[in-house]
C-alpha cells in the first residue's frame, strides 16, 4: 500500500504522512491519530530504504550480545528494545557468541548505513578488536567496557558491590567466604574478584578460596561448589558472580546434605526474576538491567544526533536484595 493511499484515506497531504512516519513533533495530535488509523487500515509498511536514502539514517541500531540465553543479557536487551521503540528506532540483534567473524559481518552494516550505531555487551577482552571494525561509528559499551576506548559506557561499580557483599556475609558471622567466578575475559569477573579479595584483606579474614566455573550455567555452578567442598576446610558462605551460578551452588549444596543458609549461605549477582521463587529464595545483588539497556540507547542516540558530544562513562546504582539463602 502506497503513502498516497494513506494520505487520501486520512484526508491529509503526503508530507503530513511523512512527518508522522518520521516522528516529527510538529503534527497535531488529532491529525497524527487519523494518519495512524489510516496506516492500520491499509497495513502500510514504510519503505525503509527510501527513508534511508533521504535522511542518511536507517533508524536501526545494532546490538551485539555474547549469549541471548543468559538471563542478564535478555533483560538488558528488553530495556534496549523498549527505549529504542520509544525513540522511533528498531534494533538488529546479533547473538554473537563473542565470535569476531560473525560480528564483523554485522558491523559491516554500519558502513552501508543499514544501521546507525552499535551497542556492545561483549567481553572487555574482545573490545579492542571490535574497535578496529567499528572505527568512528557511534558506539556505546553496555555492562562491559574498555576505558581506553573513546566510546561511552553504562555499567555498575562491580568492585564496590562485591566488596559490600563480603562485608554483608561477614556481618552474618561467616568467616570462610568463597567466590565462584567465571570467564576471566570479562571485566566484571576481574572487578568482582578484586572487590572480594579487597574485602577479605580489609576484614582480616584469613580463609579465602576462588573456584572458576567453566561457563555461566547451573551445572557449572554445581561443579564449582563440589570443588570447594573438597577443601580441607569447607566454606560457610559462597558469593557467586551470577545468579545462574548461584542456583547451581544451592542445588549442589542440597545434594551434599547441607542446609542453606544454616550450613552454607549463598549470594548471587544480577537480580534475575526467578531467583525469588527458589527454595530458599536467593539473596542477590540486583543490577538495573532494563535501565542499563535504556541508558545505552539514550547515550547512543545522543552520539548519533550530536557526533561531537563528549564520551560519558555512566555508573548506575545497584542494590542488595536480602532473602532466605543468606
Amino acid at each position: 500500500m502506497s503513502i498516497e493511499k494513506v494520505a487520501h484515506l486520512a484526508g491529509v497531504s503526503k508530507a503530513t504522512v511523512s512527518r508522522v512516519l518520521n516522528h516529527n513533533p510538529g503534527v497535531r495530535p488529532d491529525t497524527r491519530a487519523k494518519v495512524l488509523a489510516a496506516i492500520d487500515i491499509c497495513d502500510y509498511q514504510p519503505n525503509l530504504l527510501a527513508r534511508q536514502l533521504r535522511t542518511a539514517q536507517s533508524h536501526m541500531l545494532l546490538v551485539l550480545i555474547p549469549d541471548i540465553t543468559n538471563p542478564f543479557c535478555s533483560r538488558v536487551v528488553q530495556g534496549i528494545e523498549a527505549e529504542a521503540e520509544a525513540q522511533g528506532y528498531h534494533i538488529l540483534l546479533c547473538n554473537s557468541g563473542s565470535q569476531l567473524r560473525r560480528e564483523a559481518a554485522y558491523i559491516a552494516l554500519l558502513t552501508g548505513k543499514v544501521v546507525d550505531g552499535v551497542i556492545t555487551m561483549d567481553a572487555a577482552a574482545c573490545l579492542q578488536e571490535l574497535k578496529e571494525l567499528i572505527g568512528d561509528a557511534p558506539w556505546v559499551q553496555c555492562a562491559e567496557y574498555d576505558p581506553s576506548i573513546a566510546a561511552s559506557s553504562v555499567a555498575i561499580d562491580n568492585k564496590e558491590a562485591a566488596f559490600e557483599t563480603v562485608c554483608y556475609l561477614a556481618s552474618k558471622g561467616r568467616r570462610r567466604i568463597a567466590l565462584v567466578n567465571c570467564d576471566m575475559r570479562y571485566l566484571y569477573s576481574h572487578q568482582r574478584e578484586e572487590g572480594y579479595r579487597n574485602a577479605l584483606e580489609k576484614l582480616d579474614l584469613n580463609w579465602g578460596s576462588v573456584a572458576y566455573a567453566e561457563n555461566v550455567s547451573c551445572d557449572a555452578g554445581s561443579a564449582a561448589l563440589r570443588e570447594l567442598l573438597m577443601l580441607p576446610e569447607r566454606p560457610d558462605a559462597v558469593f557467586a558472580v551470577s545468579d545462574v551460578l548461584a542456583v547451581g551452588v544451592i542445588h549442589a549444596a542440597l545434594e551434599a546434605g547441607l542446609r542453606v543458609p544454616e550450613d552454607l549461605a549463598v549470594v548471587g549477582f544480577d537480580g534475575i526474576n526467578f531467583t525469588s521463587s527458589l527454595n530458599p529464595p536467593l539473596t542477590t545483588i540486583e543490577q538495573p538491567m532494563n535501565r542499563m539497556g535504556a541508558r545505552s540507547v539514550q547515550l547512543l542516540l545522543n552520539r548519533i544526533r550530536q557526533p561531537n558530544s563528549p564520551v560519558v562513562h555512566e555508573v548506575l546504582p545497584w542494590k542488595r536484595v536480602e532473602r532466605a539463602s543468606s
